[in-house]
């Protein structure tokens, strides 16, 4: 019977510092959930078991093993962040097979707190869409196997909600951790720039992008957090700011894209919250942030220059067809010079004063339950983008403002999937991000993995 699968990471860390686990035997059981399940679930591209299996030993005879926030944790990282002894992939074939030569320093940091990489998680190619669909299969929702798990983090949500790893690493350049935490039902937290190391990809999608955790519990993705900040404070409840009584929450479901609605049962989960919150004591209010078309737009042309930026040196004719276009346009709107650093600029500034009146967002994520997992790859651009729009479109905003973002579930669709509602605080409000988020879980906790994942375990 599984000792440790479904344990909390804080929970297995702890036990492995005070010698009442073995680090090796706990990878074990993880890889062996892994062996199980993935087959049905489609997270992982790659799976480290040997390595998985010395990384761990390597864990038990180190001599500050009592002091390492992760100790033997097995962790998933996503397919875009370089592992060293791996080969790097984004998702597509083009790149080959070549072994990165080291860690990526979110990598590095999560090795040097005692975490232990058993495999490499699916993503779309080149990270562009909200499906984690790729050339070899696609990750898949543990809750509905056949919808997606998100996007394009899919692969890293898909293996914590099926309890194949406690936590997983992914990053997020328009929603691309939140996404994917809300469609599995997990904590998924995207935090503001410069506060964890980014580095994904060429330019980090033109500082788009932030590596982030993904989780199963607030204790869990803060402490994860913590260790790729490099910074103990975010993982300890009792140094944040938000106090009830003291903090003003705007609540809204308007959705940034014009004739776009989040459905009835996203809304009430919405409202769920809000409502949790005000009997925490803070103040909700009914405001909607300063979206305009113009910042749609500008976003757009962002995201689709950074995917031009992405491309450059790799041989386009062998691109799926719907990265080319988007690259296409990209590059089009950059020569257009539809891609400015003042309009990016004039949303930070609106949103300081918009902050300034409300400390907290308390939004949506998705517009109802998840696409399906499969046949994305096939369609136009415009099937794509737009299908990503519709669904998807909470999320986008907070990276072109550079604002610390997270998601967390609420309830469940009657399509018999999580919902996750979204939290966003002004720069620098990541403990905010992180207080209210316990608060929700306080009020309303939720089932931290899919029945799939109950119905695999050994012993049961």
């Amino acid at each position: 019977m599984s000792t440790w699968v479904g344990r909390p990471a804080a929970e297995i860390a702890r036990a492995v510092r005070d010698g009442s686990a073995d680090p090796v035997a706990v990878v074990a059981e993880h890889l062996a959930r892994i062996e199980a399940l993935d087959h049905r679930v489609g997270a992982f591209v790659r799976v480290r078991a040997a390595a998985a299996r010395d990384e761990a030993a390597a864990v038990a005879g180190r001599a500050d093993l009592s002091r390492l926030p992760l100790a033997g944790v097995p962790i998933a990282v996503k397919d875009n962040v370089a592992v060293a002894g791996e080969p790097t992939r984004f998702g597509t074939g083009l790149l080959g097979d070549r072994p990165a030569p080291a860690d990526h320093e979110v990598v590095r940091r999560l090795r040097d707190a005692g975490a232990v990489v058993v495999g490499i998680t699916r993503m779309p190619e080149l990270g562009v869409w909200a499906t984690s669909e790729d050339a070899d299969g696609a990750a898949r929702n543990p809750w509905r196997l056949d919808l997606t798990a998100g996007g394009s983090s899919g692969g890293s949500a898909a293996a914590v909600a099926s309890g194949m790893v406690p936590v997983a690493h992914g990053n997020d350049g328009l929603g691309s951790i939140r996404i994917p935490a809300a469609a599995c039902g997990l904590v998924g937290i995207k935090p503001g720039a410069g506060v964890v190391p980014s580095g994904v990809g060429r330019t980090s999608w033109r500082g788009l992008a932030e590596n982030g955790p993904l989780a199963t519990t607030v204790q869990d993705a803060a402490l994860v957090l913590s260790v790729m900040a490099g910074r103990p404070d975010l993982a300890d409840p009792d140094t944040v700011a938000a106090q009830p009584g003291q903090i003003c929450v705007a609540v809204s479901a308007r959705c940034p894209l014009p004739g776009v609605r989040a459905d009835r049962q996203t809304i009430r989960a919405l409202l769920a919250a809000a409502a949790g919150l005000r009997r925490a004591g803070h103040t909700m209010v009914r405001a909607d942030p300063p979206y305009s078309q113009a910042t749609a737009n500008a976003i757009v042309a962002w995201y689709a220059a950074s995917t031009a930026d992405e491309t450059a040196s790799l041989d386009e004719s062998q691109l799926e067809p719907r990265q080319r276009r988007h690259a296409q346009l990209g590059r089009a709107l950059d020569r257009l010079g539809r891609v400015r650093q003042r309009d990016r600029d004039r949303w930070k500034e609106e949103l300081t004063v918009w902050f300034a009146a409300h400390q907290v967002a308390l939004m949506p994520v998705t517009t109802g339950p998840p696409p399906a997992a499969t046949g994305w790859r096939d369609r136009s651009w415009a099937a794509n983008f737009w299908g990503n729009a519709r669904w998807a479109p909470f999320t986008a905003a907070w990276n072109f403002g550079e604002c610390p973002a997270a998601t967390v579930p609420m309830g469940m669709h009657s399509a018999g999937v999580p919902i996750g509602v979204q939290i966003v605080a002004g720069p620098g409000g990541e403990a905010l991000v992180l207080d209210i988020a316990r608060q929700l879980e306080a009020a309303r906790p939720w089932p931290r993995h899919a029945p799939l994942a109950e119905e695999a375990a050994p012993g049961t």
